[in-house]
């Protein structure tokens, strides 16, 4: 029996639609703005594959003085993210990616896994988490994360709401990795040496 208090999946997709429509209202004001778009374009391509984040991974590391323990604990739990929103959590969605047949300003890989939530925007959360954790650029990291998940809305790969179920997905991964492996551990929970 059905509890008539929890709204049913069709129930929850008009409020859903009706988002999605007044942000993309927002977003086609910018769009076809040279200089915008290539903001855009740009940061959505560094996202693919994390490579923004692999990349300041590093460089975190170099700041603090060659921390390769603290850099590999990064990139690993960068890793981790993406085999879990891009495997298990994905598949529990089969959300459609916007449609799109106009020309683009510039090239775009075109995934094929569900269109939620966004994988971009889980990893920048995750990054912007975990990264941030008694660090001086933490704003930046969130500036950026927010860039780089507001992209896939410009470039028309994910509908917003997308981006906001992974940033959501994504905050809560970061800090459940974060307490999994904390900040100045070689090995997180459960794989450390007991004496």
């Amino acid at each position: 029996m059905e509890n008539p208090d929890v709204p049913t999946p069709r129930q929850l997709a008009a409020p859903i639609r009706r988002f999605d429509t007044a942000i993309e209202r927002v977003f086609d004001t910018i769009r076809g703005r040279p200089l915008v778009d290539r903001v855009f374009y740009t940061a959505s391509e560094l996202g693919n594959h994390s490579l923004i984040w692999h990349l300041l991974a590093t460089a975190q590391g170099v700041r603090r003085g060659g921390d390769l323990a603290g850099t590999v604990r990064l990139v690993t739990i960068m890793g981790l993210e993406s085999a879990i929103v891009n495997g298990p959590v994905k598949s529990l969605f089969r959300r459609q990616r916007p449609v799109h047949d106009g020309p683009r300003p510039f090239q775009l890989r075109q995934p094929r896994t569900s269109s939620f939530p966004s994988g971009h925007a889980s990893a920048a959360a995750v990054f912007a988490v975990v990264a941030g954790e008694d660090d001086a650029l933490a704003p930046a990291y969130a500036v950026l994360a927010t860039l780089v998940g507001a992209s896939r809305v410009h470039v028309r790969i994910h509908h917003p709401s997308d981006v906001v179920g992974g940033a959501a997905v994504g905050i809560a991964l970061g800090a459940a990795l974060r307490a999994w492996w904390p900040a100045g551990q070689v090995l997180p929970r459960g794989l450390r040496r007991r004496r």
